[in-house]
Order: C-alpha cells, then sequence, then structure tokens
C-alpha cells in the first residue's frame, strides 16, 4: 500500500561565500529563505525546512502552497530521494516517481533512444520494462528518424517532448510535480495534458507544488503551506482561503 510518513523533517543547507550579516540582508530584500544561524567558524547555515509532521495515504491529493523559496521544492527533492534529511525521517512505500526537472540526465551526445535508455534508468524503470515501453515512449514523442540522431542536433522543444514522454512513461504509487507541465506546441500540449492527467488518475499519492489556485482546487484535496521552511498542518483544500489568508509566519 502507498503511504507517505514524515516525522520531525529537517534540512539544512549551508552558505558559502557569505558571512552571517550580508546574507540575512539579502534574504530580507528577497522576503524569502529560511531561518539563518551560524556555528562559530562555520558557514552560514539555511533551514530550509523546519521539523515538518505529515502523513499521506491513498486518495490523497496534496497541494503545496507558498512563495518562491519557501521549501517546496526541496520538500519534493526531499521526497524523492534527492536530499538526505538533517534531522527526523522519511518512509515512503511504493514507487515514487518524481516529474521535477526534464532537463535531467540529457546527454545531447547521445542519441535520442539512448536518452529514453539513460532517462528511464534514472526514473527507476529497469531495462526491461524500458525496453517494453520503447515503442510506446517513441511513438508518443513523434520525433520519427531524429530519435536515432544525437540530442545535439534537436530543438528545445523537441528534447522536452522526448524528456516528458519519458518521464510520464513510470506507473507511479507516489507522484511529486514541481507545477504542472506543458511542453511542445498546441497539439503536442494537449495529447500532454492527456498523458499526464492518465498519469495522476492512475497515482495513489498526488504530491502537486503549485502558485496555480484554480489548478490546485482542481486537482487536490488537501494542502499546506510554506513559509520560510515553516509547514502548516495538512488542511482539506476548502480550507485554501484561509490558510493563505494568514499572515506570514503565523501558525496555521
Amino acid at each position: 500500500m502507498a503511504s507517505v510518513t514524515i516525522k520531525n523533517l529537517t534540512m539544512r543547507f549551508p552558505v558559502y561565500g557569505a558571512d552571517n550579516r550580508s546574507l540575512k540582508k539579502h534574504l530580507a530584500r528577497i522576503s524569502v529563505g529560511g531561518k539563518i544561524g551560524k556555528a562559530a567558524g562555520q558557514a552560514p547555515v539555511v533551514t530550509a525546512l523546519s521539523n515538518v509532521n505529515m502523513k499521506l495515504k491513498p486518495g490523497d491529493r496534496l497541494a503545496l502552497m507558498g512563495h518562491n523559496g519557501s521549501g517546496k521544492t526541496t520538500f519534493l527533492r526531499t521526497l524523492a530521494g534527492a536530499y538526505e534529511p538533517d534531522e527526523g525521517t522519511i518512509e515512503v512505500s511504493g514507487r515514487v516517481a518524481a516529474l521535477l526537472d526534464l532537463s535531467l540526465g540529457i546527454d545531447p551526445s547521445a542519441t535520442g533512444y539512448d536518452n529514453i535508455r539513460l532517462r528511464g534508468l534514472i526514473a527507476g524503470l529497469t531495462r526491461r520494462e524500458i525496453d517494453e515501453k520503447m515503442e510506446d515512449i517513441a511513438a508518443f514523442t513523434d520525433l520519427g528518424g531524429f530519435l536515432a540522431m544525437p540530442l545535439k542536433t534537436y530543438s528545445a522543444g523537441m528534447q522536452a517532448r522526448l524528456a516528458f514522454a519519458v518521464a510520464t512513461s513510470v506507473d507511479a504509487d507516489v507522484l511529486l510535480l514541481d507545477e504542472w507541465i506543458a511542453v511542445g506546441d498546441t497539439k503536442f500540449r494537449k495529447a500532454a495534458h492527456e498523458r499526464l492527467l492518465d498519469l495522476v488518475e492512475r497515482a495513489r499519492i498526488l504530491v502537486l507544488a503549485s502558485h496555480d489556485v484554480q489548478l490546485v482546487r482542481y486537482y487536490c484535496n488537501k494542502v499546506v503551506r510554506f513559509d520560510s521552511g515553516l509547514v502548516s498542518k495538512v488542511r482539506p483544500i476548502e480550507d485554501l482561503d484561509e490558510l493563505m489568508a494568514m499572515p506570514v509566519g503565523a501558525p496555521a
């Protein structure tokens, strides 16, 4: 059974090349970032996530809301296993698919077919699964003979189509999305939306970071607010307006 259990999660990042005072001034100007700390003789540290607790079960569609730099992407990358928690634990049951960075794992000198295999492995597919899905992925890209050519001959749009086709070929129990993805021209964007929607519907748990209120109301049934590394309790999506209207730093 798919599940996500997070206990006392804290993530810190040292900031090199900046003293504590200048870093505070910079974060104050842009109104983002976590709590600043500094141990004697060490680089300043940003606490990107602080003591996060959460439990998700099948059927949960969680929206992550908050301004840029509030910790949403760090949270998604930690769930995906890209970051190791400084404190606390994360337990994820089921296969995780993370559509966070479509450019990850692209090799410009390799062919389209080779990049499909490379990105498939990064996404957690086995070589056998990649071979079984190759025909479908290739057909969806609509790149034809270009798939036998190096990616450096592709336009940016063609690369995005290939990366999207691979990323959405994974059958996920837990799906992580950093904004709703739209790639390609009008025709491909329509097909991409339908493919992504199918992936979302098949996932047991969805975690979606977005600034689009209408989007999260449509696709999500729960919501949390991020505020400089602090995370509210999980609340019903019906509480979205109340949650977002709370003053910065207010308990939620």
